[in-house]
Protein backbone atom coordinates (compact mmCIF):
# COMPACT_ATOMS: atom_id res chain seq x y z
CA UNK A 1 0.00 0.00 0.00
CA UNK A 2 1.23 3.49 -0.84
CA UNK A 3 2.68 5.27 2.18
CA UNK A 4 1.08 8.32 3.78
CA UNK A 5 3.80 10.50 5.31
CA UNK A 6 3.16 12.65 8.39
CA UNK A 7 4.93 15.76 9.62
CA UNK A 8 4.48 19.14 11.26
CA UNK A 9 7.33 21.53 10.37
CA UNK A 10 6.79 21.25 6.62
CA UNK A 11 6.51 18.85 3.70
CA UNK A 12 7.39 18.69 0.01
CA UNK A 13 6.03 16.17 -2.50
CA UNK A 14 7.52 15.60 -5.95
CA UNK A 15 7.59 12.87 -8.62
CA UNK A 16 11.36 12.48 -8.07
CA UNK A 17 12.73 11.99 -4.55
CA UNK A 18 15.75 14.25 -5.13
CA UNK A 19 13.47 17.22 -5.84
CA UNK A 20 11.41 16.61 -2.70
CA UNK A 21 14.61 16.30 -0.65
CA UNK A 22 15.99 19.53 -2.12
CA UNK A 23 12.85 21.40 -1.13
CA UNK A 24 12.75 19.87 2.33
CA UNK A 25 16.38 20.80 2.91
CA UNK A 26 15.55 24.44 2.15
CA UNK A 27 12.80 24.33 4.76
CA UNK A 28 15.23 22.81 7.29
CA UNK A 29 17.54 25.76 6.60
CA UNK A 30 14.74 28.22 7.40
CA UNK A 31 13.24 28.74 3.95
CA UNK A 32 9.52 29.01 3.36
CA UNK A 33 7.36 26.85 1.08
CA UNK A 34 7.94 29.06 -1.97
CA UNK A 35 11.71 28.95 -1.56
CA UNK A 36 11.48 25.20 -1.06
CA UNK A 37 9.56 24.93 -4.32
CA UNK A 38 12.15 27.01 -6.16
CA UNK A 39 14.84 24.54 -5.12
CA UNK A 40 12.64 21.57 -6.01
CA UNK A 41 11.78 23.11 -9.40
CA UNK A 42 15.44 23.53 -10.30
CA UNK A 43 16.38 20.04 -9.16
CA UNK A 44 13.57 18.28 -10.97
CA UNK A 45 14.53 20.09 -14.19
CA UNK A 46 17.83 18.16 -13.88
CA UNK A 47 16.62 14.80 -12.60
CA UNK A 48 13.46 14.48 -14.72
CA UNK A 49 14.41 15.97 -18.12
CA UNK A 50 11.84 13.83 -19.95
CA UNK A 51 9.07 15.57 -18.03
CA UNK A 52 10.17 19.19 -17.62
CA UNK A 53 12.97 21.66 -18.25
CA UNK A 54 13.96 25.28 -17.85
CA UNK A 55 13.10 25.32 -21.55
CA UNK A 56 9.42 24.86 -20.68
CA UNK A 57 6.56 26.74 -19.01
CA UNK A 58 5.26 26.80 -15.44
CA UNK A 59 2.33 27.89 -13.30
CA UNK A 60 2.19 28.55 -9.56
CA UNK A 61 -0.64 28.77 -7.03
CA UNK A 62 0.48 30.18 -3.66
CA UNK A 63 -1.63 30.52 -0.54
CA UNK A 64 -0.70 32.17 2.75
CA UNK A 65 -2.93 31.70 5.82
CA UNK A 66 -5.52 34.43 6.11
CA UNK A 67 -4.87 35.83 2.65
CA UNK A 68 -6.32 35.30 -0.81
CA UNK A 69 -4.25 32.95 -2.99
CA UNK A 70 -2.10 34.37 -5.77
CA UNK A 71 -1.23 32.66 -9.04
CA UNK A 72 1.71 33.03 -11.41
CA UNK A 73 1.34 32.65 -15.17
CA UNK A 74 4.80 31.81 -16.52
CA UNK A 75 3.74 30.74 -20.01
CA UNK A 76 5.66 31.96 -23.05
CA UNK A 77 4.24 33.40 -26.25
CA UNK A 78 4.80 32.30 -29.83
CA UNK A 79 8.01 33.63 -31.36
CA UNK A 80 7.94 36.61 -33.68
CA UNK A 81 9.02 34.41 -36.61
CA UNK A 82 6.31 31.81 -35.90
CA UNK A 83 3.95 32.77 -38.69
CA UNK A 84 1.53 30.51 -40.52
CA UNK A 85 3.11 31.64 -43.77
CA UNK A 86 6.55 30.46 -42.62
CA UNK A 87 5.25 26.97 -41.89
CA UNK A 88 3.34 26.86 -45.17
CA UNK A 89 6.49 27.81 -47.11
CA UNK A 90 8.31 25.00 -45.31
CA UNK A 91 5.68 22.56 -46.60
CA UNK A 92 3.82 22.00 -43.33
CA UNK A 93 0.06 21.51 -43.38
CA UNK A 94 0.12 21.10 -39.60
CA UNK A 95 2.64 22.17 -36.97
CA UNK A 96 5.54 19.71 -36.68
CA UNK A 97 5.51 17.87 -33.38
CA UNK A 98 9.29 17.59 -32.92
CA UNK A 99 12.39 19.53 -33.89
CA UNK A 100 13.35 23.19 -33.91
CA UNK A 101 10.13 24.30 -35.66
CA UNK A 102 8.16 22.70 -32.84
CA UNK A 103 10.16 24.82 -30.37
CA UNK A 104 8.11 27.84 -31.29
CA UNK A 105 7.25 29.53 -27.98
CA UNK A 106 9.37 31.35 -25.42
CA UNK A 107 10.19 29.24 -22.35
CA UNK A 108 8.52 30.89 -19.34
CA UNK A 109 9.64 28.69 -16.44
CA UNK A 110 12.56 30.78 -15.20
CA UNK A 111 10.50 33.98 -15.32
CA UNK A 112 8.05 32.26 -12.99
CA UNK A 113 10.90 31.53 -10.61
CA UNK A 114 11.68 35.26 -10.59
CA UNK A 115 8.13 36.29 -9.66
CA UNK A 116 7.90 33.50 -7.07
CA UNK A 117 11.13 34.69 -5.46
CA UNK A 118 9.65 38.17 -5.09
CA UNK A 119 6.54 36.74 -3.43
CA UNK A 120 8.72 34.56 -1.18
CA UNK A 121 10.67 37.62 -0.07
CA UNK A 122 7.44 39.50 0.69
CA UNK A 123 6.51 36.58 2.97
CA UNK A 124 9.80 36.80 4.84
CA UNK A 125 11.97 34.57 2.66
CA UNK A 126 15.69 35.34 2.80
CA UNK A 127 17.37 32.32 1.18
CA UNK A 128 20.08 33.33 -1.35
CA UNK A 129 19.35 32.33 -4.94
CA UNK A 130 22.67 30.48 -5.16
CA UNK A 131 21.64 28.29 -2.23
CA UNK A 132 18.29 27.50 -3.82
CA UNK A 133 19.92 26.37 -7.09
CA UNK A 134 22.96 24.67 -5.56
CA UNK A 135 21.45 21.18 -5.44
CA UNK A 136 20.36 21.34 -9.08
CA UNK A 137 23.73 22.66 -10.24
CA UNK A 138 25.60 19.94 -8.37
CA UNK A 139 23.41 17.17 -9.74
CA UNK A 140 23.68 18.46 -13.31
CA UNK A 141 27.47 18.64 -13.04
CA UNK A 142 28.17 15.44 -11.11
CA UNK A 143 25.38 13.41 -12.67
CA UNK A 144 22.21 11.71 -11.48
CA UNK A 145 21.13 8.07 -11.74
CA UNK A 146 18.71 7.56 -14.62
CA UNK A 147 15.24 7.12 -13.12
CA UNK A 148 12.97 4.26 -14.05
CA UNK A 149 10.55 6.46 -15.97
CA UNK A 150 13.37 8.36 -17.70
CA UNK A 151 14.73 5.09 -19.10
CA UNK A 152 11.29 3.79 -20.07
CA UNK A 153 10.16 6.98 -21.80
CA UNK A 154 13.44 7.49 -23.65
CA UNK A 155 13.26 3.91 -24.92
CA UNK A 156 9.61 4.24 -25.93
CA UNK A 157 10.17 7.42 -27.96
CA UNK A 158 13.72 6.96 -29.17
CA UNK A 159 12.76 6.60 -32.83
CA UNK A 160 11.15 10.05 -32.95
CA UNK A 161 13.78 11.73 -30.76
CA UNK A 162 17.20 10.34 -31.68
CA UNK A 163 17.54 12.50 -34.81
CA UNK A 164 16.39 15.76 -33.25
CA UNK A 165 19.18 18.37 -33.01
CA UNK A 166 21.66 17.50 -30.23
CA UNK A 167 19.28 15.08 -28.50
CA UNK A 168 21.45 12.00 -28.87
CA UNK A 169 24.55 13.77 -27.58
CA UNK A 170 22.76 14.89 -24.42
CA UNK A 171 20.41 12.03 -23.57
CA UNK A 172 21.45 8.81 -25.32
CA UNK A 173 24.23 6.35 -24.55
CA UNK A 174 25.83 4.96 -27.71
CA UNK A 175 22.61 5.75 -29.55
CA UNK A 176 20.42 3.91 -27.05
CA UNK A 177 18.28 4.87 -24.07
CA UNK A 178 20.54 5.03 -21.00
CA UNK A 179 20.00 2.16 -18.59
CA UNK A 180 18.13 2.70 -15.36
CA UNK A 181 20.68 3.64 -12.75
CA UNK A 182 23.29 4.82 -15.26
CA UNK A 183 24.73 8.26 -14.51
CA UNK A 184 23.39 11.14 -16.61
CA UNK A 185 25.60 14.23 -16.59
CA UNK A 186 24.49 17.58 -18.01
CA UNK A 187 27.52 19.91 -17.77
CA UNK A 188 26.14 22.57 -20.13
CA UNK A 189 22.93 22.76 -18.12
CA UNK A 190 25.00 23.00 -14.93
CA UNK A 191 26.83 26.00 -16.38
CA UNK A 192 23.53 27.62 -17.40
CA UNK A 193 22.03 27.17 -13.94
CA UNK A 194 25.27 28.45 -12.43
CA UNK A 195 25.05 31.61 -14.52
CA UNK A 196 21.43 32.13 -13.44
CA UNK A 197 22.44 31.61 -9.81
CA UNK A 198 25.15 34.25 -10.22
CA UNK A 199 23.44 36.83 -12.44
CA UNK A 200 19.77 36.34 -11.58
CA UNK A 201 16.71 34.77 -13.13
CA UNK A 202 16.37 37.68 -15.56
CA UNK A 203 19.63 36.63 -17.24
CA UNK A 204 17.66 33.93 -19.05
CA UNK A 205 15.73 36.64 -20.92
CA UNK A 206 17.92 39.73 -20.97
CA UNK A 207 21.48 38.64 -20.14
CA UNK A 208 24.23 36.28 -21.20
CA UNK A 209 22.02 33.18 -21.16
CA UNK A 210 19.56 34.87 -23.53
CA UNK A 211 22.40 35.63 -25.94
CA UNK A 212 23.37 31.96 -26.04
CA UNK A 213 19.75 30.81 -26.43
CA UNK A 214 19.10 33.22 -29.28
CA UNK A 215 22.31 32.23 -31.06
CA UNK A 216 21.41 28.54 -30.90
CA UNK A 217 17.88 29.22 -32.09
CA UNK A 218 19.07 31.28 -35.03
CA UNK A 219 21.73 28.75 -36.04
CA UNK A 220 19.15 25.95 -36.06
CA UNK A 221 16.55 27.94 -38.03
CA UNK A 222 14.24 28.53 -35.07
CA UNK A 223 11.45 31.06 -34.72
CA UNK A 224 12.16 32.45 -31.22
CA UNK A 225 14.48 35.47 -31.23
CA UNK A 226 16.45 37.37 -28.62
CA UNK A 227 13.89 40.16 -28.81
CA UNK A 228 11.14 37.62 -28.04
CA UNK A 229 13.08 36.61 -24.94
CA UNK A 230 13.63 40.23 -23.95
CA UNK A 231 9.91 41.05 -24.17
CA UNK A 232 8.81 38.07 -22.09
CA UNK A 233 7.69 38.35 -18.47
CA UNK A 234 5.71 36.23 -16.06
CA UNK A 235 2.78 37.79 -14.24
CA UNK A 236 0.97 37.38 -10.97
CA UNK A 237 -2.70 36.75 -11.79
CA UNK A 238 -5.90 36.23 -9.85
CA UNK A 239 -6.82 32.55 -9.63
CA UNK A 240 -10.24 31.16 -10.44
CA UNK A 241 -12.22 29.86 -7.49
CA UNK A 242 -15.28 27.72 -6.87
CA UNK A 243 -17.19 26.95 -3.68
CA UNK A 244 -18.40 23.37 -3.25
CA UNK A 245 -19.83 21.72 -0.17
CA UNK A 246 -17.29 22.13 2.62
CA UNK A 247 -14.47 23.67 0.57
CA UNK A 248 -13.34 26.40 -1.77
CA UNK A 249 -11.30 25.26 -4.75
CA UNK A 250 -8.69 27.36 -6.56
CA UNK A 251 -7.04 26.94 -9.94
CA UNK A 252 -5.41 28.94 -12.74
CA UNK A 253 -7.29 31.01 -15.35
CA UNK A 254 -6.61 30.70 -19.10
CA UNK A 255 -4.48 29.85 -20.95
CA UNK A 256 -4.63 26.84 -18.60
CA UNK A 257 -7.46 24.34 -18.36
CA UNK A 258 -7.98 25.20 -14.69
CA UNK A 259 -11.55 26.14 -15.63
CA UNK A 260 -12.18 22.53 -16.69
CA UNK A 261 -10.80 21.16 -13.42
CA UNK A 262 -13.13 23.40 -11.40
CA UNK A 263 -16.17 22.64 -13.58
CA UNK A 264 -15.57 18.90 -13.24
CA UNK A 265 -15.58 19.02 -9.43
CA UNK A 266 -18.43 21.55 -9.39
CA UNK A 267 -20.62 19.24 -11.46
CA UNK A 268 -19.70 16.15 -9.45
CA UNK A 269 -20.52 17.99 -6.23
CA UNK A 270 -24.11 18.35 -7.46
CA UNK A 271 -24.65 14.67 -8.33
CA UNK A 272 -25.25 13.54 -4.76
CA UNK A 273 -22.79 10.62 -4.82
CA UNK A 274 -22.39 9.27 -1.29
CA UNK A 275 -20.11 6.23 -1.67
CA UNK A 276 -16.54 6.27 -2.89
CA UNK A 277 -15.12 3.59 -5.21
CA UNK A 278 -18.64 2.87 -6.44
CA UNK A 279 -20.08 2.85 -9.96
CA UNK A 280 -21.74 6.18 -9.19
CA UNK A 281 -18.39 7.66 -8.15
CA UNK A 282 -16.60 6.65 -11.35
CA UNK A 283 -19.53 7.28 -13.68
CA UNK A 284 -20.22 10.69 -12.17
CA UNK A 285 -16.60 11.78 -12.58
CA UNK A 286 -16.44 10.52 -16.17
CA UNK A 287 -19.61 12.29 -17.21
CA UNK A 288 -18.57 15.49 -15.45
CA UNK A 289 -15.20 15.31 -17.21
CA UNK A 290 -16.88 15.16 -20.63
CA UNK A 291 -18.85 18.33 -19.98
CA UNK A 292 -15.88 20.17 -18.50
CA UNK A 293 -13.78 19.28 -21.56
CA UNK A 294 -16.48 20.58 -23.89
CA UNK A 295 -16.41 24.00 -22.21
CA UNK A 296 -12.62 24.03 -22.19
CA UNK A 297 -12.39 23.27 -25.91
CA UNK A 298 -14.93 25.97 -26.68
CA UNK A 299 -13.63 28.73 -24.41
CA UNK A 300 -10.00 28.41 -23.29
CA UNK A 301 -7.33 30.23 -25.28
CA UNK A 302 -4.87 33.10 -24.86
CA UNK A 303 -6.21 35.20 -21.94
CA UNK A 304 -6.26 38.27 -24.19
CA UNK A 305 -8.89 36.52 -26.33
CA UNK A 306 -11.07 34.85 -23.67
CA UNK A 307 -14.70 35.77 -23.20
CA UNK A 308 -16.85 35.54 -20.07
CA UNK A 309 -15.80 32.26 -18.43
CA UNK A 310 -16.98 33.12 -14.90
CA UNK A 311 -20.52 32.16 -15.85
CA UNK A 312 -19.44 28.51 -15.99
CA UNK A 313 -18.60 28.67 -12.29
CA UNK A 314 -21.96 30.06 -11.17
CA UNK A 315 -24.32 27.85 -9.13
CA UNK A 316 -27.01 28.33 -11.77
CA UNK A 317 -24.94 27.10 -14.72
CA UNK A 318 -23.45 24.19 -12.78
CA UNK A 319 -26.87 23.06 -11.54
CA UNK A 320 -28.35 23.24 -15.04
CA UNK A 321 -25.44 21.33 -16.56
CA UNK A 322 -25.38 18.70 -13.81
CA UNK A 323 -29.06 18.04 -14.51
CA UNK A 324 -28.08 16.81 -17.99
CA UNK A 325 -26.04 13.94 -16.52
CA UNK A 326 -27.85 10.62 -16.60
CA UNK A 327 -26.50 8.63 -13.64
CA UNK A 328 -27.28 5.37 -15.46
CA UNK A 329 -26.10 5.98 -19.02
CA UNK A 330 -22.93 7.31 -20.69
CA UNK A 331 -22.80 10.07 -23.28
CA UNK A 332 -20.32 9.81 -26.19
CA UNK A 333 -16.68 10.68 -25.39
CA UNK A 334 -14.83 13.60 -26.97
CA UNK A 335 -11.38 13.54 -28.60
CA UNK A 336 -8.55 14.90 -26.45
CA UNK A 337 -4.87 15.75 -26.60
CA UNK A 338 -1.65 14.27 -25.13
CA UNK A 339 0.66 16.00 -22.68
CA UNK A 340 3.58 15.70 -20.31
CA UNK A 341 4.37 17.50 -17.06
CA UNK A 342 5.46 17.41 -13.43
CA UNK A 343 3.35 18.57 -10.47
CA UNK A 344 4.85 19.33 -7.04
CA UNK A 345 3.46 20.66 -3.79
CA UNK A 346 4.81 22.15 -0.56
CA UNK A 347 3.41 23.37 2.75
CA UNK A 348 5.66 24.91 5.41
CA UNK A 349 5.31 25.06 9.16
CA UNK A 350 3.54 28.41 9.02
CA UNK A 351 0.87 27.04 6.68
CA UNK A 352 2.05 28.63 3.45
CA UNK A 353 1.08 26.30 0.60
CA UNK A 354 2.29 25.98 -2.97
CA UNK A 355 0.83 24.04 -5.88
CA UNK A 356 3.27 24.05 -8.78
CA UNK A 357 3.41 22.63 -12.29
CA UNK A 358 6.27 22.74 -14.80
CA UNK A 359 6.24 21.20 -18.24
CA UNK A 360 7.71 20.54 -21.67
CA UNK A 361 4.31 19.38 -23.02
CA UNK A 362 5.31 16.08 -24.72
CA UNK A 363 8.07 13.74 -23.59
CA UNK A 364 11.29 15.78 -23.96
CA UNK A 365 9.19 18.51 -25.60
CA UNK A 366 10.42 19.35 -29.08
CA UNK A 367 13.46 17.11 -28.61
CA UNK A 368 15.61 20.09 -29.69
CA UNK A 369 18.48 20.58 -27.24
CA UNK A 370 20.28 23.92 -27.39
CA UNK A 371 23.98 23.04 -27.62
CA UNK A 372 25.47 26.06 -25.82
CA UNK A 373 23.16 25.87 -22.79
CA UNK A 374 22.08 22.21 -22.63
CA UNK A 375 18.42 23.28 -22.48
CA UNK A 376 15.79 20.99 -23.99
CA UNK A 377 13.02 23.21 -25.39
CA UNK A 378 9.29 22.67 -25.08
CA UNK A 379 6.86 21.94 -27.92
CA UNK A 380 3.92 23.62 -26.17
CA UNK A 381 3.22 25.66 -29.29
CA UNK A 382 1.96 22.63 -31.19
CA UNK A 383 -1.36 23.20 -29.43
CA UNK A 384 -1.78 26.08 -31.88
CA UNK A 385 -3.50 25.50 -35.20
CA UNK A 386 -2.44 26.63 -38.67
CA UNK A 387 -6.13 27.20 -39.39
CA UNK A 388 -6.71 30.95 -38.85
CA UNK A 389 -10.35 30.29 -37.87
CA UNK A 390 -9.41 27.85 -35.06
CA UNK A 391 -9.90 28.66 -31.39
CA UNK A 392 -6.11 28.73 -30.89
CA UNK A 393 -4.62 29.94 -34.21
CA UNK A 394 -0.87 30.36 -34.53
CA UNK A 395 -0.04 34.05 -34.28
CA UNK A 396 3.28 35.59 -33.20
CA UNK A 397 3.01 36.85 -29.63
CA UNK A 398 0.02 34.68 -28.75
CA UNK A 399 -0.03 32.28 -25.79
CA UNK A 400 -0.84 28.64 -26.55
CA UNK A 401 -3.53 26.61 -24.82
CA UNK A 402 -2.12 24.89 -21.71
CA UNK A 403 -3.14 21.60 -20.18
CA UNK A 404 -1.18 22.65 -17.07
CA UNK A 405 -3.23 23.64 -14.03
CA UNK A 406 -2.12 23.48 -10.37
CA UNK A 407 -5.00 23.21 -7.83
CA UNK A 408 -5.41 24.13 -4.16
CA UNK A 409 -8.32 23.67 -1.76
CA UNK A 410 -9.31 25.41 1.47
CA UNK A 411 -11.82 23.57 3.63
CA UNK A 412 -14.46 25.03 5.90
CA UNK A 413 -13.03 23.04 8.81
CA UNK A 414 -9.66 24.80 8.47
CA UNK A 415 -7.74 22.24 6.41
CA UNK A 416 -5.55 23.27 3.49
CA UNK A 417 -4.80 20.87 0.64
CA UNK A 418 -2.31 21.17 -2.20
CA UNK A 419 -2.65 18.43 -4.77
CA UNK A 420 -2.27 17.76 -8.48
CA UNK A 421 -0.97 15.54 -11.23
CA UNK A 422 0.73 15.55 -14.59
CA UNK A 423 -1.02 13.99 -17.55
CA UNK A 424 -2.01 16.33 -20.38
CA UNK A 425 -5.76 16.45 -20.94
CA UNK A 426 -6.11 13.87 -18.19
CA UNK A 427 -5.02 16.30 -15.48
CA UNK A 428 -8.54 17.43 -14.47
CA UNK A 429 -9.64 13.78 -14.32
CA UNK A 430 -6.68 12.68 -12.20
CA UNK A 431 -7.06 15.69 -9.90
CA UNK A 432 -10.74 14.92 -9.42
CA UNK A 433 -10.12 11.25 -8.67
CA UNK A 434 -7.55 11.88 -5.93
CA UNK A 435 -9.46 14.89 -4.53
CA UNK A 436 -12.80 13.13 -4.21
CA UNK A 437 -11.24 10.02 -2.71
CA UNK A 438 -9.64 12.02 0.08
CA UNK A 439 -11.83 15.10 0.55
CA UNK A 440 -15.27 13.56 0.00
CA UNK A 441 -14.83 9.91 0.89
CA UNK A 442 -12.16 10.04 3.60
CA UNK A 443 -9.35 7.99 2.10
CA UNK A 444 -5.84 8.73 3.41
CA UNK A 445 -3.62 10.57 0.91
CA UNK A 446 -1.52 7.47 0.20
CA UNK A 447 -4.60 5.35 -0.42
CA UNK A 448 -6.32 8.01 -2.55
CA UNK A 449 -3.26 8.35 -4.79
CA UNK A 450 -2.56 4.61 -4.97
CA UNK A 451 -6.11 3.67 -5.97
CA UNK A 452 -6.71 2.63 -9.61
CA UNK A 453 -7.48 5.43 -12.05
CA UNK A 454 -9.32 5.84 -15.29
CA UNK A 455 -8.52 8.09 -18.22
CA UNK A 456 -11.07 9.22 -20.77
CA UNK A 457 -9.32 10.27 -23.97
CA UNK A 458 -5.69 11.14 -24.50
CA UNK A 459 -2.84 11.70 -22.12
CA UNK A 460 0.93 11.57 -22.10
CA UNK A 461 1.49 10.68 -25.74
CA UNK A 462 -1.20 8.00 -26.09
CA UNK A 463 -4.61 8.49 -27.67
CA UNK A 464 -7.07 5.92 -26.36
CA UNK A 465 -10.37 6.68 -28.04
CA UNK A 466 -12.61 5.84 -25.12
CA UNK A 467 -12.24 4.87 -21.47
CA UNK A 468 -9.03 3.23 -20.21
CA UNK A 469 -8.85 1.69 -16.73
CA UNK A 470 -5.97 0.29 -14.69
CA UNK A 471 -6.27 -3.43 -14.03
CA UNK A 472 -6.95 -3.07 -10.28
CA UNK A 473 -10.52 -1.82 -10.71
CA UNK A 474 -13.23 -3.97 -9.16
CA UNK A 475 -14.55 -6.19 -11.99
CA UNK A 476 -18.12 -5.45 -10.88
CA UNK A 477 -17.54 -1.72 -11.43
CA UNK A 478 -15.96 -2.41 -14.82
CA UNK A 479 -19.00 -4.46 -15.80
CA UNK A 480 -21.38 -1.73 -14.59
CA UNK A 481 -19.49 0.89 -16.61
CA UNK A 482 -19.74 -1.33 -19.67
CA UNK A 483 -23.49 -1.81 -19.20
CA UNK A 484 -23.88 1.96 -18.92
CA UNK A 485 -22.31 2.39 -22.37
CA UNK A 486 -18.78 3.54 -21.46
CA UNK A 487 -17.14 0.65 -23.35
CA UNK A 488 -14.14 0.53 -20.97
CA UNK A 489 -10.79 -0.98 -21.91
CA UNK A 490 -8.96 -2.54 -18.96
CA UNK A 491 -5.18 -2.39 -19.08
CA UNK A 492 -3.16 -5.47 -18.23
CA UNK A 493 -1.03 -3.29 -15.93
CA UNK A 494 -1.90 -2.30 -12.36
CA UNK A 495 -0.08 1.07 -12.51
CA UNK A 496 0.22 3.09 -15.71
CA UNK A 497 2.49 6.12 -16.16
CA UNK A 498 -0.10 7.66 -18.45
CA UNK A 499 -2.52 7.83 -15.51
CA UNK A 500 -0.47 10.70 -14.12
CA UNK A 501 2.05 11.22 -11.36
CA UNK A 502 -0.09 12.65 -8.58
CA UNK A 503 0.75 14.09 -5.19
CA UNK A 504 -0.99 15.59 -2.19
CA UNK A 505 -0.28 17.38 1.09
CA UNK A 506 -3.03 18.17 3.60
CA UNK A 507 -2.53 20.51 6.57
CA UNK A 508 -4.92 20.11 9.48
CA UNK A 509 -6.04 23.07 11.64
CA UNK A 510 -3.59 21.96 14.37
CA UNK A 511 -0.68 22.25 11.92
CA UNK A 512 -0.13 18.55 11.37
CA UNK A 513 0.61 17.42 7.83
CA UNK A 514 -0.24 14.32 5.83
CA UNK A 515 1.11 13.74 2.34
CA UNK A 516 1.88 11.17 -0.32
CA UNK A 517 3.48 10.81 -3.73
CA UNK A 518 2.53 8.49 -6.56
CA UNK A 519 3.83 4.91 -6.91
CA UNK A 520 3.58 5.48 -10.68
CA UNK A 521 6.45 7.97 -10.41
CA UNK A 522 9.96 7.98 -8.91
CA UNK A 523 8.88 10.42 -6.23
CA UNK A 524 8.42 10.93 -2.54
CA UNK A 525 6.72 13.03 0.08
CA UNK A 526 9.43 14.30 2.43
CA UNK A 527 8.60 15.73 5.85
CA UNK A 528 10.84 18.29 7.52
Amino acid sequence: MNETVSGRRGMVVAPHRAAAEAGAEVMRAGGNAIEAMLAAAATIAVTYPHMNSIGGDAFWLICEPGRAPVAIDAAGRAGSLATRERYARAGHEALPERGVLAALTVAGTVSGWAVASEIAAAMGGRMPRADLLADAIGRAKDGVPVARTLHAITAAHIDELRDQPNFAAHFLADGKAPAEGAILRQPRLADTLGQIAHAGYDDFYRGDVSVEIAADMEAAGGVVTREDLRRHEAKAVKPLSLAIRGATLFNLPPPTQGLASLILLGLFDRLGVTRGESFEHQHGLIESAKRAAAVRDREVTDPDHVGDIQRYLTPEWLAEEAATIDMRRATPPRPTKPGDTIWMGAIDGEGRAVSFIQSLYWEFGSGFVLPRTGIVWQNRGISFSLDPSARNPLTPGRKPFHTLNPPLARFADGRMMTYGSMGGDGQPQFQAQVFTRHALFGEEPGVAIDAPRFCLGATWGRRPSKLLLESRFDPDIVAALDRAGHEPTVSDQPYLNLMGHAGMIVRAPDGSLLGASDPRSDGAAVAV
